[in-house]
Formats: C-alpha cells, structure tokens, sequence
C-alpha cells in the first residue's frame, strides 16, 4: 500500500510543481490577454474611433455575462458537476473562443465587412437593460467596439471559470503538502502577466514602425492557444492522477438558494464583499487607463529612431530584467541562509533600478507602469506570512487602503505638478506605482484568509461564489465610469494624450475612503465580537 502511494503523480514534487506550473501558465496568458489594449488607448482612438466612453465600456463587458447572467454561478456549478480537468479545458476553449472574436474586431478585414455594417445598425437600443442604465452598448458606440465587447463577453466567462478551477486544482494536487506556497506563486506568475501586456502590446503595435492594433491582439490569440495546450496537458495528467489514487475528484458543496438568507443577514459577510468590491473596483479599472493616464500626466520624449534605446530588442532586455526582479525578490522569501536571502533580494533592487532607468531612457508609460506588480510579486509571501504568523489582518487592510487612497491622490494632485519636469515626474510616477503594488499585497493578503473567520463554515463555498459575484459588478461598472466621467471633464478633447484625469483619480479616491471606513468599522466589529482578525492563522 505504502509504495502504491509513493508512486502516484502527485507524491513527486517535479510532478505536482509541473500541474501548478501547467495551470499557471494559463492563468498568465489569460491576464495577458484581459489587458492586452490597456497599453494601446492612445492607439485604439487614433486608428478605431474609440473615445474614452467606447473604450470603457468596451473593457467593463468582460465581466458582464458574469453579473447579470449569473454566469460565475453556473460557472461553479459546472466546476462542481463536471470537475477540475474538464472545466480547465472548457474555460480555455471559451477565452479562446473570445479573443478571435475580439482580434477579428479589430482586424482591417472587420472594417467595411457586412458584419460592421450590421453592428452600426444594431445593438444601439437594448431594452431594460438601457432603462436601468447598464447596456453593455449604446446609439454611436463604434462597430469593432461593440463586436469586440462581445467577445471579451466570452472571454471573461472563461476567464473567470479558469480562475475558480485553478484554486480548485491547486489544492487537489498541494493539499497537506505547500499549498499556501502553490498559490502565491501561481499568483505571483499570473501578476506578471500584466506587466507583461504593459511592455508588449505596445511593441508588437509599434513593430516595424507601422501602428497595427492588431498585432497586439493577435499576439494575446496566440497566448491564448498556448493557453489552451497547457489545460490540456493539464487533463491528461490529472486523469493520471485519478487513475492511480483510485480517488473520484474532489468537489466543494454546490452553491444553494437557501444559502442566500444565512449569508446575506450576515454582517460579516457584506463587510468583506464591499471591502472586496470598493478596493478590487479601486485597482483593476484602473490598470486598464493607467498608461493613458501617464502619457497625459508626463512629458515623455521619445529617443531619435537610430539610438539604441530607440531599437525593439531593447523591450526584449528590459522584459528579461524585470523577470530577474520578480524571481530573485520572490525566491528570496524562501531561503533559509542569510547570505543567499539577502543577495537574492540585493539582485532583485539592483535589476529593478537598472528596469526603472531603461524605462526613463526609452520614455515609454506602458514600460513605466509595467512595475506594477513587481514590489507586490516580492512582498506578497512576506505578508501572507506575517498573516499566518503575528495576524493584523484588519489594520493591513485599513493600511492598504490608506496606501490606496494616497496613490490616486498623487496621480491626481501632485503628478501633474512635475509635468514640465522629465526626471521628477518620473521618478514620481515609479515610486507612487511601486507603492500601489504593494497595496495590491496587502488587502488580498489579509482580506481572502480573514473570510472563514468572517463566514459560517457551512455557506463558505456559497459566500466566495457571492462575494466574487458582487466584485465582478464592480469590475464591469468603474470602467465604464471612468470612461464616462473622463469624456464628460474633457469636452472636445482629441488628442488622446491631452486627458486631465483628475475627476477621475478622485473618484478612484474616493472608493479607498469609503474601504477605510469599513476597515475601521472591521476592526470594531473583531473587537467587540471576538472573531480573531488580528489574532494569527497559526497558532505557535
């Protein structure tokens, strides 16, 4: 019996560490994929017609189905009924299935077809929808805009079915063994994929000095492919797994109606779901109008076309140094030696400052912003592990808020100052970004294991479906504020590099104030009721 076990799959660490790695992968593509025309509005309005209001709302139509079709329910469900490999493999073949539908809108081949013609015609008046104000389209929404809102429609059903599903594979594979290690790497791998997409989107764009939107998307279509050969790897080896353990899979409690009355008269639960809306709405719009928004808040000169940081295989050098930034800083949380911990993050701050230069000599927002998840890919372990070990989990998530709210504050306010100056409003830029990264670290890390302590352990399953739910509403509406609320402080404003974002910014703000209230409020609620917020996970 004992040397049955030690032969399955999931008993080698190269085996099990392969699956994670397999379904990582996918989940980079994906977040690739999810922002791949954030770094490109300029261009998408030059080329397409797409003001800030189509592009908006183009960009909030990933989670549509998601909240008013009530597709991340049915998407558990399926999950639940079918299991981890299949739905790996339907959630791939359905982001797939979006992105060429969004490349082909894009695609010159869409513009003059029957089909543009069709979407200029239609799709202007959806009824109910419009009178409750929250159509997916409206009358002048440009063709491409509209058919690709319908794609990335698709692709965000997948994209969110991957999500669930991957959580659900790494447990299968790491549980009673180092899970809380699986996940934060998958999510460390998954956060690159945005600085990623903010370095080459652009350059595939910009390639041979001709601007073609398309590229960039079809370059995301190709991740998505590969995306999709890795779940499918992915089946085999589960099926293996399965085969060899003689185990059906592992499945949670299925989402029930009669759970909704115990979770919704929970005060513990909507504390969590609004904290989890007002940050989440606070970062994930934001990213997609970031680089915009610093093209229009620095004085960026491009280098003449014939000196090196001018040269395409500079993008390629820079991407290999902020890889070197993410695996050192990552790597060195897990070392026991002093000596390797401490010259592995010295490499990490040496290869980000050397990326933080190449990105003021090139003069480029989308390389600026790229940092991003960087300092978070870093302190991320650093923080779930002082969760794990000290607690504090209610005063780091009012600390990631105040960290929230100073960032918009700076990007509104104090930004725009330094416009005239090349090196200040820079240095300005990498900092404030650096700093909203590590917010990102903080709530996740002490929002997502206080859940349990929050929620009554028999609708936990129900209450992350309903908390996820109530966060996709938050993700679908921002974009398309800010959008909005970007046109309207705008008017007649064309030159897409022309945007003042301080309206916006402060609205962004303001969503971190109101989380920091509800931290506070938090806290009091832990004190009173003794729910254990910021007592530790492990008790030592």
């Amino acid at each position: 019996m004992t040397q049955a076990i030690q032969k399955t799959l999931r008993d080698s660490a190269a085996m099990r560490w392969t699956a994670l790695l397999l379904l990582a992968l996918a989940m980079f593509c994906s977040y690739i994929f999810m922002d791949i025309l954030s770094p490109i509005k300029d261009l998408m309005q030059e080329t397409r017609g797409w003001d800030s209001t189509a592009f908006g709302t183009m960009q909030g139509s990933e989670v549509f189905l998601n909240v008013f079709a009530f597709f991340l329910i049915f998407a558990g469900i399926i999950l639940d009924k079918m299991g981890v490999r299949f739905t790996a493999v339907l959630s791939a073949a359905v982001m797939l299935v979006g992105a060429v539908i969004k490349w082909y809108a894009v695609s010159e081949s869409f513009m003059g077809s029957g089909l543009e013609t069709w979407f200029t015609e239609n799709l202007n008046y959806i009824p109910l929808f419009d009178e409750l104000g929250v159509s997916p389209f409206y009358a002048g929404m440009p063709a491409s805009a509209k058919f690709a809102a319908c794609g990335f429609m698709i692709f965000g059903c997948g994209c969110e079915m991957a999500g669930i599903t991957v959580s659900r594979g790494i447990v299968k594979w790491f549980k009673g063994r180092e899970m809380a290690l699986a996940m934060g790497s998958e999510m460390a791998l998954a956060r690159l994929g945005v600085a990623t997409c903010m370095i080459f989107s652009p350059f595939f764009a910009r390639l041979g000095g001709q601007v073609n939107v398309t590229r960039s998307v079809a370059f995301g279509v190709v991740l998505m492919c590969i995306a999709l050969i890795m779940t499918i790897v992915y089946f085999f080896m589960d099926q293996k797994l399965d085969a060899q353990t003689g185990e059906a899979e592992e499945k949670d409690d299925p989402f029930k109606v009669s759970d909704l009355g115990k979770i919704l008269t929970d005060s513990g639960f909507w504390l969590v779901a609004l904290l989890c809306v007002l940050y989440y709405s606070a970062i994930f719009p934001f990213q997609k109008y970031a680089v915009n928004m610093l093209q229009c808040n620095l004085t960026l000169t491009p280098p003449a076309q014939d000196s090196f940081w001018a040269q395409p295989d500079v993008t390629i050098v820079q991407y290999v140094i902020m890889l070197v930034v993410a695996a050192a800083g990552f790597a060195s949380n897990f070392q026991k030696k002093a000596g390797l911990k401490y010259g592995l993050l010295g490499l990490s701050i040496v290869a980000l400052v050397t990326y933080c230069y190449m990105g003021f000599m090139r003069q480029s927002a989308e390389s600026i912003f790229a940092v991003f998840p960087l300092l978070a890919v870093l302190i991320t372990p650093i923080l779930g592990s002082y969760v794990d070990h000290k607690g504090k989990a209610a005063s780091m998530l009012i600390l990631g808020s105040l960290l929230l709210i100073g960032c918009h504050l700076t990007f509104a306010f104090i930004l725009p100052m330094f416009k005239e100056s090349a090196v200040g409003g820079i240095i300005i830029a990498y900092a404030t970004i650096l700093v909203l990264g590590s917010s990102f670290s903080l709530v996740p890390a002490s929002l997502w294991p206080s859940v349990p302590k929050l929620v009554d352990a028999k609708v936990i399953g129900s209450a992350y479906a309903l908390i996820f739910w109530i966060q996709n509403i938050g993700l679908w509406l921002f974009p398309l504020l800010i959008g909005k609320v970007l046109d309207a402080t705008n008017p007649g404003v064309t030159d897409p590099t022309a945007f003042d974002y301080t309206a916006p910014l402060i609205m962004l703000a303001c969503l971190g104030v109101a989380a920091l209230i509800l931290g506070f409020v938090l806290k009091v609620v832990d004190k009173k009721k003794g729910i254990g917020l910021e007592l530790p996970n492990i008790k030592e």
